[in-house]
C-alpha cells in the first residue's frame, strides 16, 4: 500500500500553512507502512471530534466515525471494547479534549484503554475563529478574551502522566519525520497512547517562529522513569517565554488494560441473558 492510496477526493478546506497538513501526511505514511507490516488498514478505525482537526477523517480513506464535541474518546473506547482486534486512533483538539471532553480523556488514561489519541494542540479555537482554549498561554488575547486570559494553561502531557497513560510523547508539525516516528510508536503500543502535537493555527495563533526557535528533540532520556518524564514534561509549562520545548517520547510503560479485563469477563458461548447477568455480577 502507498500513502497516496489513503487519500480521498474530498476538498481540503484547511487554511494554507495549517499544521494539520503535516499530521495528515505523517499519519497516511505510518498507516500505509503498518499495513505492510501486518496491521491491515481494514482493521484501523479513526474517530474524531468537532473542530478543524476533525476534517482529517474526510481526507483519509480509512474506516472512521465523527463524534460530537468532546465525545471522541468515549466513542473510541466503545469501538475498542466491542472489537479488541481493531486499532483505534482518536483525533481531538485541545478544546475538544481538554474542555468539553476532559473527563473522558482522564478516564481513558486511568483505564489504560488500548487506543491512541492524537491531540491537535493549536492552543486556540480555530474553527470558531480565535477564542482561547485550556492550553492558551496566560494573557492570550482573542475574541473571547480581548484583554487577555487570566488563566494558567494546562500541561496535557503532565495531566496524562498523572492519570495513568502508558505512552506519552510530544511532536511538532514542523518535523514530519519525527511525527511519523512517534505516531508509529504510539499506535503499536499496547495501552493508552497520548501524543501532544504542537499543531500551529496560522490564521489565529501563528506560533511557528516561536516554536522553531525553542523546540529540541529528546535524546537518551529514560522513558521508563516516571520521575524523569515528569521533570522533562514540566520543563515547559506552556508559558509565553523563551523556555526550551522538548519533543519526543517522555514515557512508556506496560500495565494492565481495560480492553483485556473487559474481554476476559465475556463468557464465550453464553446466551444474551446469561452474558448480561454475568457482566452485572462482575461490575456490581
Amino acid at each position: 500500500m502507498n500513502a497516496k492510496d489513503l487519500a480521498t477526493y474530498a476538498k481540503n478546506t484547511w487554511c494554507p500553512g495549517c499544521g494539520n497538513f503535516s499530521i495528515l501526511s505523517a499519519m497516511r505514511s505510518v498507516l500505509a507502512q503498518l499495513d505492510e507490516e501486518g496491521y491491515p488498514i481494514e482493521n484501523v478505525v479513526l474517530v474524531s471530534g468537532i473542530g478543524c482537526h476533525a476534517k482529517i477523517t474526510d481526507y483519509m480513506n480509512v474506516n472512521s466515525f465523527y463524534s460530537i464535541h468532546g465525545r471522541a474518546v468515549p466513542v473510541a473506547t466503545a469501538i475498542k471494547l466491542a472489537n479488541p482486534d481493531l486499532k483505534v486512533i482518536c483525533f481531538s483538539g485541545d478544546g475538544d479534549s481538554l474542555a468539553e471532553g476532559l473527563d473522558h480523556l482522564i478516564f481513558a488514561a486511568k483505564r489504560n484503554i488500548d487506543i491512541t489519541l492524537i491531540l491537535h494542540d493549536n492552543r486556540v479555537y480555530g474553527l470558531t475563529t480565535g477564542q482561547y482554549t485550556p492550553t492558551s498561554p496566560l494573557g492570550y488575547k482573542g475574541k473571547s478574551t480581548p484583554f487577555g486570559t487570566a488563566e494558567l494553561p494546562i500541561n496535557p502531557p503532565e495531566l496524562m502522566l498523572a492519570c495513568g497513560a502508558t505512552y506519552i510523547a510530544r511532536g511538532y508539525t514542523h518535523g514530519i519525520d519525527h511525527l511519523q516516528k512517534i505516531f508509529r510508536e504510539a499506535i503499536v503500543h499496547k495501552g493508552f497512547s497520548f501524543v501532544d502535537v504542537l499543531q500551529v493555527c496560522v490564521s489565529y495563533f501563528n506560533m511557528y517562529e516561536a516554536y522553531n526557535r525553542r523546540v529540541y528533540e529528546l535524546e537518551g532520556n529514560d522513558t521508563s522513569s516516571f520521575d524523569e518524564a515528569l521533570k522533562l514534561i514540566r520543563s515547559w509549562n506552556y508559558d509565553g517565554g523563551e523556555t526550551k520545548i522538548p519533543l519526543g517520547k517522555f514515557y512508556e510503560a506496560d500495565a494492565p488494560r481495560l480492553d483485556q479485563a473487559f474481554s476476559s469477563i465475556k463468557p464465550i458461548g453464553a446466551g444474551k441473558d446469561e452474558k448480561i447477568k454475568l457482566m452485572l455480577e462482575n461490575f456490581i
